[in-house]
């Protein structure tokens, strides 16, 4: 015989494999455009096109997909933002501390 909390528990899981199958099905247009946007900056990268890659432009393409991709090769093509070499010459300046010269601590 079938007992009260074994169909409280049934009815329980039946609940959650609902939430769970329609949090995937809202959250799988999200995968599938960062999917797409961080295929597309790899294929960038292989075409040699020379991003900065940071936390920040991992994110912005992962967030916004391939339009994401697009503007961060853009900019970085146009040496606006997201360019290799003035990435590297920040990082150089904040761990020799060189930029007090610019901005004295006291």
């Amino acid at each position: 015989m079938v007992t009260a909390v074994e169909l409280g528990a049934i009815a329980v899981v039946l609940v959650a494999l609902l939430l769970l199958a329609r949090l995937l099905s809202v959250v799988r247009p999200l995968l599938v455009n960062t999917v797409v946007g961080l295929a597309a900056f790899f294929l960038a990268s292989l075409l040699g096109v020379e991003v900065a890659v940071s936390a920040f432009v991992i994110a912005l393409v992962a967030l916004g997909g391939l339009p994401g991709a697009l503007v961060v090769i853009l900019l970085s093509l146009l040496d606006v933002a997201f360019v290799p070499t003035v990435l590297a010459v920040l990082s150089e300046m904040a761990s020799t501390r060189s930029w007090q010269w610019v901005l004295p601590i006291r």
